[in-house]
């Protein structure tokens, strides 16, 4: 029962490589690679979302508008009111 859960088949011919956690660098070219790339994928992909975003909210404000302009009083049906 000495076995770890890694250690329970033995595979010969299969040759494996570890590095210990704390030889590894987590945020290597993180800056100078990652930044470049999340601005390239935004504007490839910024033309596939965006228009229908701006045509949702447009005609959310549209329609808001109009409900409101459709749910106020007409003075002109109150002017003989005393």
């Amino acid at each position: 029962m000495g076995k770890h859960f890694g250690e329970l088949a033995k595979i010969r011919g299969l040759i494996t490589y570890k590095l210990s956690p704390h030889e590894q660098r987590a945020y290597a070219g993180a800056i100078s690679g990652g930044l470049p790339n999340i601005f390239r994928r935004f504007r490839e992909s910024v033309f596939k979302w965006a228009p229908p975003f701006i045509i949702g909210y447009l005609v959310y404000e549209g329609v808001e508008r109009e409900h409101h302009r459709l749910a106020r009083k007409n003075p002109a049906d109150f002017e003989n009111d005393q």
